[in-house]
């Protein structure tokens, strides 16, 4: 019996010596489902686990402490893993840190608290955002106009923002959908909210969320935004104490000439645009490429750019994928003309020939901001009324994968940027 027991102890120490991490590969052929393994991390950090993202390494592979708990996860939500030692582990860890490698490996520390500005009555599949961080199962809570005027952006690290229109033009959608029942209801409750808040147009409404979000960011929060929501946003910064929406949105004439007294100053990401005047025009300003790009689907894709792992983790961090080039995709802001973007932000998807860049980053005050162009990366015109899309059909979609390296970017061990 005693040497049962010493044969026993000897196992469970062996088990403690060579099986201690779970290591999640993020490459094409062996992930079964990438966008599940980002929930499967984001719970381990909700567990109190350590965890490291291996940038640049096996497809921006993950490593977390092992416990059986996050086994049981993935394989109940179908993630590809292996349970590896601590010297296996070392051995990779000492692989990425030689100099002439361009990977790192990044502390993951704590599940960042997630918001998702949108309106209360939407639909799940109406955004990307919310759809992959439910498949993910990742929380989020859904925020909008009166909790983000009453601060309650305070309680959470990583914001995104719903395809919104902050410029109070109901998402320009006049031209073609004026008389379609949801517009028209749509508007009158976006009227009525507006009115309980105290603001007596939805344009001046939307300018004070705005403003608020340019102070969540400026005070080191994150934000996150795709297609209407990510140039509508800057505009409405730019455009701050102009009247630009014309009457059929607020009752009254727009500001004449207000394209001069434009500040270019306030925006985030964009400068030098113009926006467009015809209110029964399907696009905001000129930063948007929709109208300005001819390129068949079947030859749309956009590159990632590639950045120093070691030096610049933020970018990098933000484009891992188990591709460099991923499949375009539309949206009512598909994509940013390269001239309207300033200088001191980053592209970090492009498409080069035709001079658009599809997913931009950049640093305002303590915090960051990223923006992704088109609607959803696996419906490639979706329109009003168009079916949800069903991410088990995708689940290693490289453009959904972009999303949710925002989502765990906030966990990250702030470390000191490099100069």
């Amino acid at each position: 019996m005693k040497k049962l027991a010493l044969a026993f102890v000897f196992l469970l120490s062996s088990n403690f010596i060579w099986a201690s991490f779970v290591y999640i590969p993020m490459n094409n052929n062996t992930q079964n489902n990438h966008l599940k393994a980002y929930g499967i991390v984001y719970f381990s950090l909700q567990s109190g686990l350590k965890a490291k993202w291996l940038l640049n390494y096996d497809g921006g592979a993950f490593l977390i402490e092992n416990n059986t708990l996050i086994e049981n996860e993935c394989k109940i939500r179908g993630v590809s893993y292996q349970i590896i030692s601590d010297t296996k582990a070392e051995l990779i860890l000492q692989d990425i840190s030689s100099p002439s490698k361009n990977q790192e490996a990044v502390t993951l520390e704590k599940a960042p608290k997630i918001a998702v500005y949108s309106p209360k009555d939407k639909m799940p599949w109406d955004d990307a955002v919310t759809m992959v961080l439910t498949y993910a199962e990742i929380p989020f809570d859904v925020i909008y106009d009166k909790e983000v005027l009453n601060d309650q952006l305070l309680l959470y690290e990583w914001v995104h923002l719903h395809h919104e229109d902050f410029t109070g033009q109901y998402g320009r959608f006049y031209g073609a959908f004026r008389t379609a029942p949801w517009y028209v209801n749509g508007k009158i409750r976006a009227e009525k909210s507006a009115k309980s808040l105290g603001f007596d147009k939805v344009s001046q409404l939307k300018l004070a969320v705005s403003l608020k979000l340019k102070a969540y960011v400026m005070n080191g929060g994150f934000m996150f935004a795709m297609c209407s929501a990510t140039d509508s946003f800057d505009i409405a910064l730019a455009s701050e104490g102009l009247d630009i929406a014309e009457s059929m949105f607020d009752g009254d004439p727009s500001e004449s000439n207000y394209q001069s007294k434009i500040n270019f100053n306030k925006t985030f990401a964009f400068k030098d645009f113009n926006l467009i005047r015809n209110p029964t025009t399907y696009e905001f300003s000129t930063i948007d490429m929709t109208r300005k790009r001819s390129i068949p689907k079947t030859s749309d894709y956009f590159s990632l750019i590639e950045f120093s792992a070691k030096w610049d983790p933020v970018p990098t961090m933000l484009t891992q994928n188990h591709t460099q080039l991923v499949k375009g995709f539309m949206g009512q802001t598909t994509s940013f003309d390269r001239a309207t973007i300033k200088s001191n932000v980053l592209v970090m998807g492009e498409n080069r020939t035709n001079r658009e860049a599809k997913y931009i980053h950049g640093t305002r005050g303590k915090g960051m901001f990223t923006f992704y162009g088109g609607h959803d990366p696996e419906d490639y015109t979706h329109r009003v009324g168009d079916p949800k899309t069903e991410l088990d059909l995708h689940s290693s979609s490289p453009g959904y994968r972009l999303i949710l390296n925002n989502v765990l970017f906030p966990a990250a061990k702030k470390k000191k940027q490099k100069t």
